[in-house]
């Protein structure tokens, strides 16, 4: 393999070399570095590099094939971690580029770092994300915008917008992705690759000092990466119960299995807007072309209606009052460990998560009963499309890859068609799934005339998780997106 080839190379394949001898871990790493220094001065993904660790694990993984010992599912393939709410013992951590904890050393791992070592993947570094994930943008003031591989001028979305961009960009084959809104389905549909939120509580995520802190909304766990395969590997890597989470469950689960089992016979319901959402006509466009693939495939697809209850600024407003709970939280635990984020470090916060963290503050037991009354109609909605159809269908959000800023605060549009939308959220069609606990992948789904990105959102019922993964790897088939990567060799006429 030449090392543009191992450069878009899945993960399932490198991780098979590596157990025929065919690929070294320690030469493969030397790779990855090596394009990571090569790329990152311009797409600003990675902001960790734990390079001697990393060796050390490489090492540690060479010697392990050569010995003949039982290798995990991913034994010897570098990855990335974001550098958010997630944690590898003596690695920096900044929660999304808050300088105040630009020193910051935990002295323990998350549950994504645990699995993946287990499953025998080297993690490289952690990659770039909003301050405390609050915003559908990669952003921060300590290390600046990330950067799109298919447009550098542009935003590779967010909250795990640098896995993304790492991803898209050929420096690893997969990456971590957290969801608590849409971080993994936003910057995976921004910038051209496959990520996949699970069904509440099967990919575990262990949150302290609050366990039961990612209820509201549902929290995940998950993988960013150019392949369905892939991400099928990692999520069945990352499930399973966990006695740290009270709502996991399960066994760990093999999701490759649904991968060649396609959608004939499955009824498919296609909303183009999520019933209120206003949407960018090409990006509406790529979307509603890329849904006739499914009737290739065997499927039933139709055109629904669908009313969650509420116009999309006040699901954005009732979504926003209960994640700023979780973000007043936050802030009360940095301020028992020393990190004054109000006061002494008030600064490194931008304005708008100093607003979340006052509306967390103001809210009454009355506003959170209200707000979960309110939820519970989206979830009734929701569910009620699965009285028919196995899977719902829409875009995943509402417009191409937004132009970065200068200020650290880069945001999305403030309106789409003509239609206010927050510039945070609200032009993201992703939040309600993270209300409901279903599970629900971003697929690519084209480029727009500009060359830009559109990702489209397949939900699937409760516990259904396979039900998503059979119609992604479907539409995989009929449909890759592979060669539209600007680095990848098979199109070297795209721009790198």
């Amino acid at each position: 393999m030449t090392m543009n080839e191992i450069h878009f190379t899945s993960a399932a394949e490198l991780a098979r070399r590596i157990r025929l001898r065919e690929l070294s871990p320690v030469e493969l790493l030397e790779t990855v570095i090596d394009r990571i220094e090569e790329r990152n001065p311009h797409v600003n993904a990675v902001v960790y590099k734990g390079y001697d660790d990393a060796r050390a694990a490489a090492r540690k993984a060479e010697q392990a094939v050569t010995t003949r010992e039982e290798l995990g599912a991913f034994h010897g393939v570098p990855t990335l971690m974001k550098d958010l709410f997630d944690f590898k013992p003596g690695w920096i951590s900044t929660m999304g580029g808050v300088r105040a904890l630009a020193g910051y050393i935990p002295d323990f791992a998350c549950g994504w770092v645990e699995r993946m070592e287990h499953a025998g993947a080297i993690i490289v570094g952690k990659t770039n994300t909003p301050v405390l994930g609050l915003r559908g943008v990669t952003d921060n003031p300590l290390f600046g915008p990330a950067r799109n591989p298919f447009d550098l001028t542009r935003n590779p979305g967010g909250s795990s917008g640098g896995s993304a961009a790492a991803v898209a960009d050929g420096m690893v084959p997969f990456a971590e992705g957290t969801d608590a809104g849409g971080s993994i389905r936003i910057p995976s549909a921004l910038s051209g690759v496959y990520g996949f939120k699970a069904s509440l509580g099967r990919t575990p995520a262990a949150i302290r000092p609050n366990a039961f802190g990612g209820i509201s909304p549902f929290v995940h766990e998950g993988v960013i990466a150019r392949t369905v395969l892939d991400v099928a590997v990692g999520t069945g890597i990352l499930s399973g119960i966990d006695p740290r989470d009270p709502f996991s469950h399960g066994e760990p689960a093999d999701f490759t299995a649904h991968l060649n089992r396609g959608v004939r016979r499955m009824r498919i319901a296609y909303s183009p807007d999520f019933g209120t959402y206003p949407v960018a006509p090409d990006v509406a466009a790529v979307v509603a072309a890329s849904v006739k693939q499914f009737e290739r495939a065997g499927a039933v697809v139709e055109q629904i209606d669908i009313d969650l209850g509420m116009h999309q600024s006040e699901m954005l407003d009732m979504f926003m009052r209960l994640i700023a709970v979780q973000n007043m939280e936050t802030i009360d635990n940095l301020a028992a460990q020393g990190v004054d984020l109000r006061g002494e470090h008030a600064a490194d916060l931008p304005r708008a998560v100093h607003e979340s963290a006052a509306l967390g503050n103001r809210l009454t037991a009355r506003d959170i009963s209200r707000d979960q009354r309110l939820r519970t109609g989206v979830y009734d909605a929701i569910q009620t499309v699965f009285d028919t159809y196995d899977l719902l269908i829409t875009p995943t959000v509402a417009v191409t890859a937004p132009v970065n800023d200068t200020n650290g605060e880069t945001e999305g549009p403030s309106e789409v068609n003509g239609e206010a939308v927050d510039p945070l959220l609200g032009w993201c069609l992703t939040y309600p799934i993270n209300m409901t606990g279903n599970p629900a992948a971003s697929v690519p789904a084209g480029l727009t005339a500009q060359g830009l990105p559109v990702g489209m959102q397949i939900i699937g019922r409760r516990g259904q998780d396979g039900d998503v993964f059979a119609a992604s790897a479907a539409f995989e088939e009929l449909q890759p997106w592979i060669h539209t990567y600007p680095g990848h060799i098979a199109d070297p006429t795209l721009p790198s």
